[in-house]
C-alpha cells in the first residue's frame, strides 16, 4: 500500500528561472518522487512523492542538488507561522447585541492579537500572540460572559463542521415560554374587564406583569450588579415600571408582554435561520465504514488514518477524500458544485468527500485525513467567513454602541428639562414619553438581522459551489471597477492541441515535430505536453530521453536542449530575438512555438487552445452588472490574446507576461482606479497566487479538488465555469438589498417613532413594535436570502 507526502520547501535567494529549472528536473529523478514544481516568484519547491520513508534524508539530498546547481540558494522547510488561535463556541448565545459586548471586551484582553464573535454560529474566534496565554484568556472570557450573558456554556471546537449538541431541554423549555405567555396574556385580558373591585384589577395586572416579566427584571437587577446599565433587560424594566409609577398599569403590562412575544418569536425566527444555515452546509458526513481485513466497522470520520481503506455503500455520502480501488457508481457532487448533474466514479478516479453515492459499491483508499479533506476545509472556510465582517458590520457594531445611550440620556433629557423649564408642564405627562424612548432604546433589529443577511448570502452561495471567505469580500463584489481574467484555464479551457505545422526548408514536416517534441520532453508546461503528445500520435513512438544531453526552461520564453549533438531551441519570438535568429512571422489564432537547430530556424508549430463555452454569457452578464472594464493577462503572445479578448469583447489585453509582470501589470490596473471600485482578479488558483493576492478580491476556479485554489483565493468557484462569477455578484446584490432594507426601516421606524414620542404622539404601543415588531420584521426578510 502506498503512502502519499506532499512536501514545500522555501529556495531562499533563487532569483535564476533556469537554474530552478534544472532544479526541478533532477529532484524530480529522485527515487519516489512523482510530482516537483519550483515556482521561481515564490521561491519554493512543492514535491510530491510515495513509499518515501525517510523524508529529512530526501531533503539533505535535494539540498545537495541545489548547492551544486546554486550554491548560494538556502534551502529550507516552509513553516507557516500563524499566531496561536483557538475557536470557541458559545452554546446558548441568543443575544445579539450581548455578543458585540463580548467581542469588544475580549478585543481589549492584553495578549489577545484579535477576536471575532459570528453571533449566527456562535463562534468565537480567539488569536493571543503566545500559547501560554490560552489559559488566561479561557479564563477571563468565562469572567467576561458571566458578567455579560450568564448560562452560556464554552466549548471549544475541535474539528471543523463537527456541530456541539444543544441543549436537550430547549424545545420544553420553548413550550414553557409559551405556557407562560399565554396565562400572562389570559390574566392581561382579564385585567382588562370593567371590575368593580379596584383591587382586583390592580392585582391581575401586578400578577400578569410578574408572570410575564418577571424574568427580565431578574435578569435586570444581577446585570446592575455587574455594572451592565444599558442592558435591554434593565431599560425595559425601568420603562414598564415607570408606566406602573404613573398608574399606567394597562400600558405597561402590554409593553411588558408584547415585549417578551416579540422576544419569543424572534428567538425562534432566528434559531430557524440557523438551522436553514446547517441545512445548506450538511455536507460533514457522520460515519465511514472502515475495513478491517474481511470485516468492516462503522467509526467517526477523524478515527480514518491516510492510507487506510473504507468502503462507501449506494445513497451514503462519501466521508473522506481517496482513490477508488475497486466498483463503479454515479456521485451527486450538488453539495459541493452546487450542479445536479452525476459524475461517474471508476477504479483509479480521486473522489472528494461530501459527494453521494447514488448507485454502486466503492472501496476507496483514503488519501486525507478528515481535518484535511475537501468536506472539512469548505465547512471551516464557510462556517468561519462570519469572523470576516463586511464594513456594513462593523459601522452598525459601532452605531449600536453609541445608539443605546444616546437614547437613553434623551430619554432622561426630556423627562426632567421640560418640567423644569416649561411653565405648567405636568412631570408624569413627560416622564411617559421618555418612557418611549426607553423602549426604543435597544437597536436589537440591526444586530441581529445585519448579521444574519451576510451569513445568509454566505450559505446560499455556498450551495450554488461558490466560496466566499467573509462578509467582507461579498460586499465587495457591489462596487466593482475592472475585472481582470487570466486566460488559460479561466476562459479557455487549457486543452491545447497542435493544429499548424509549418516548416521551412529544407526542414520537413517530421523532423520539426521531433525536434520540438525532443526540445520540450522535460518541460511540464501545458504546451509541451500538448507537443509531446502530437509527436506521439503523428510519429507512433515514444520518446527516447536517453538521447537528451542536456536541458534548460527559460520561464517565459522557452527551451533549449542538446539532442544528439544538435541544440534545439523552441519558444517564442523574445527566444529568437534573444538567440538572434530570424524568422517569419506566425499565424493567428494559436500559439506559435518557433523551433531552431544548430542556429538555424526550422519552422514553427500552431498551438491552439479552445474559448469554454459558457466565457462569453460570463462576459455579457458582467456587462449587464454595468462592470465597463474587462481585462486579460496572458503569458500567450500577444496576437493569441487579441484573438481571444475579441471574440469575447473585453476591453483590454495585456500578453506575453512573465509571472512577476502579471503582478506588475495588476498593481498598474489598481492604481489606475478611481473611487472604492474593487479590482476582482479571476485565475485558477494554481499558478496565479501572487496576483490573487494582489487583487483587492481574488476568484479562483476549479477549486474542487484542488487544495491551492481553496487556500489562495478570497472567493473559490468550485466548477471551471466563470458564469459562476456573475452568480457570486448577483447574490452579493440581492444581500446588499436586504441588509439595506433592514437598515433603512429599522432606523426610520425607529426614529420616526422617537420624534412622534417626543411630540407626544406616539405611546407605548407604537414604541414596543419599533422595538421587537421591526426585529422580528427584519429577520424575517433576512430570511429570504436562504431560499
Amino acid at each position: 500500500m502506498k503512502r502519499k507526502i506532499t512536501t514545500e520547501l522555501v529556495l531562499e535567494g533563487l532569483n535564476c528561472a533556469q537554474c530552478g529549472v534544472k532544479i526541478e528536473q533532477q529532484v524530480l529523478a529522485l527515487a519516489g518522487i512523482t510530482a516537483v514544481s519550483v515556482n521561481i516568484v515564490n521561491k519554493t519547491l512543492i514535491l510530491e512523492g510515495e513509499d518515501i520513508e525517510n523524508v529529512p534524508e530526501l531533503i539533505d539530498k535535494i539540498r545537495s542538488i541545489v548547492k551544486k546547481v546554486e550554491p548560494d540558494v538556502v534551502v529550507r522547510e516552509k513553516h507557516i507561522t500563524r499566531s496561536p488561535q483557538k475557536v470557541m463556541v458559545l452554546m446558548g448565545l441568543d443575544c445579539a447585541h450581548c455578543a458585540a459586548k463580548i467581542e469588544r471586551e475580549i478585543k481589549n484582553l492584553p495578549g489577545v492579537r484579535a477576536a471575532s464573535l459570528d453571533f449566527m454560529s456562535r463562534k468565537l474566534k480567539i488569536e493571543v500572540n503566545q500559547p501560554k496565554d490560552f489559559d488566561r484568556v479561557i479564563n477571563q472570557l468565562d469572567e467576561i460572559i458571566n458578567k455579560i450573558e450568564p448560562g452560556i456554556n464554552i466549548v471549544e471546537e475541535e474539528y471543523p463542521g463537527v456541530g456541539h449538541q444543544e441543549d436537550t431541554g430547549k424545545e420544553d423549555k420553548s413550550k414553557k415560554e409559551l405556557i407562560r405567555l399565554c396565562v400572562g396574556a389570559v390574566l392581561f385580558a382579564l385585567a382588562l374587564f370593567p371590575w368593580e373591585a379596584v383591587s382586583l384589577k390592580f392585582a391581575l395586572f401586578v400578577l400578569s406583569y410578574l408572570i410575564v416579566g418577571g424574568e427580565v427584571l431578574g435578569r435586570a437587577g444581577k446585570n446592575i450588579f455587574r455594572g451592565q446599565v444599558f442592558d435591554e433587560n434593565f431599560l425595559m424594566a425601568v420603562a414598564t415600571l415607570g408606566a406602573f409609577a404613573i398608574r399606567e398599569y394597562p400600558e405597561g403590562v402590554a409593553v411588558m408582554l408584547f415585549y417578551q412575544i416579540g422576544e419569543y418569536f424572534q428567538d425562534r425566527a432566528v434559531n430557524r435561520s440557523r438551522k436553514s444555515i446547517k441545512a445548506l452546509l450538511d455536507i460533514r458526513p457522520d460515519y465511514a465504514h472502515l475495513k478491517a481485513g474481511e470485516e468492516t466497522k462503522k467509526v467517526s470520520p477523524e478515527e480514518v488514518a491516510t492510507g487506510d481503506l473504507i468502503i462507501v455503500k449506494p445513497g451514503e455520502r462519501v466521508p473522506l477524500d481517496g482513490k477508488v480501488l475497486e466498483g463503479e457508481a454515479m456521485l451527486d457532487t450538488s453539495a459541493l458544485t452546487g450542479e445536479s448533474v452525476p459524475r461517474k466514479a471508476k477504479t483509479g478516479d480521486e473522489v472528494l468527500s461530501g459527494f453521494i453515492n447514488q448507485d454502486g459499491l466503492l472501496t476507496l483508499q483514503v488519501t486525507k485525513p478528515y481535518r484535511e479533506s475537501t468536506v472539512a476545509k469548505i465547512l471551516d472556510l464557510v462556517e468561519n467567513a462570519g469572523s470576516k465582517k463586511a464594513p456594513t458590520e462593523n459601522f452598525i457594531t459601532k452605531f449600536a454602541r453609541y445608539y443605546t445611550p444616546v437614547v437613553v440620556f434623551a430619554a432622561a433629557a426630556i423627562a426632567l428639562i421640560p418640567s423644569v423649564l416649561i411653565p405648567g408642564a405636568e412631570f408624569s405627562q413627560w416622564f411617559y414619553r421618555a418612557l418611549v424612548f426607553l423602549v426604543i432604546s435597544c437597536p436589537c433589529a440591526l444586530v441581529i438581522s445585519i448579521p444574519l443577511g451576510f451569513f445568509g448570502g454566505i450559505g446560499s452561495a455556498s450551495k450554488r459551489g461558490i466560496l466566499i471567505k467573509g462578509g467582507n469580500y461579498l460586499e465587495a463584489l457591489n462596487n466593482i471597477h475592472a475585472v481582470v481574467f487570466d486566460k488559460t484555464g479561466t476562459l479557455t479551457k487549457g486543452v491545447f492541441k497542435v493544429t499548424q505545422i509549418r516548416p521551412q526548408a529544407p526542414f520537413t514536416e517530421e523532423e520539426v515535430m521531433t525536434y520540438a517534441a525532443y526540445g520540450e520532453v522535460y518541460s511540464n508546461h501545458p504546451i509541451a505536453q500538448s507537443i509531446i503528445k502530437a509527436y506521439e500520435e503523428k510519429i507512433s513512438t515514444r520518446i527516447e530521453k536517453e538521447k537528451i544531453e542536456g536541458f534548460t526552461e527559460n520561464s517565459g520564453l522557452g527551451v533549449k536542449a542538446k539532442y544528439m549533438g544538435q541544440v534545439i531551441l523552441a519558444g517564442n519570438t523574445k527566444l529568437m530575438e534573444q538567440e538572434g535568429i530570424s524568422y517569419p512571422p506566425g499565424a493567428d489564432g494559436g500559439t506559435v512555438i518557433y523551433v531552431a537547430v544548430d542556429g538555424q530556424f526550422a519552422g514553427y508549430l500552431v498551438i491552439s487552445d479552445e474559448i469554454k463555452g459558457d466565457a462569453p454569457e460570463a462576459v455579457e452578464r458582467l456587462r449587464k452588472f454595468g462592470i465597463n472594464k474587462l481585462i486579460m493577462l496572458t503569458g500567450d503572445n500577444q496576437a493569441v490574446g487579441r484573438h481571444v479578448a475579441k471574440e469575447l469583447g473585453l476591453d483590454e489585453v495585456y500578453g506575453e507576461l512573465l509571472p512577476g509582470q502579471k503582478v506588475e501589470q495588476l498593481e498598474k490596473i489598481v492604481e489606475e482606479k478611481t473611487g472604492k471600485g474593487a479590482v476582482i482578479f479571476v485565475g485558477d488558483g494554481l499558478n496565479d497566487a501572487p496576483v490573487l493576492a494582489r487583487a483587492d478580491v481574488g476568484v479562483a476556479m476549479g477549486g474542487l479538488g484542488s487544495d491551492a485554489a481553496i487556500e489562495a483565493a478570497d472567493i473559490v468557484l468550485m466548477t471551471d465555469e466563470p458564469k459562476k462569477l456573475g452568480e457570486a455578484i448577483a447574490i452579493a446584490g440581492k444581500t446588499r438589498r436586504v441588509v439595506w432594507q433592514n437598515i433603512v426601516f429599522s432606523v426610520g421606524v425607529k426614529v420616526l417613532v422617537l420624534l412622534l414620542g417626543a411630540g407626544g404622539l406616539a405611546t407605548l404601543w407604537e414604541a414596543v413594535f419599533a422595538d421587537v415588531g421591526v426585529a422580528l420584521l427584519a429577520v424575517l426578510n433576512a430570511m429570504r436570502l436562504l431560499k
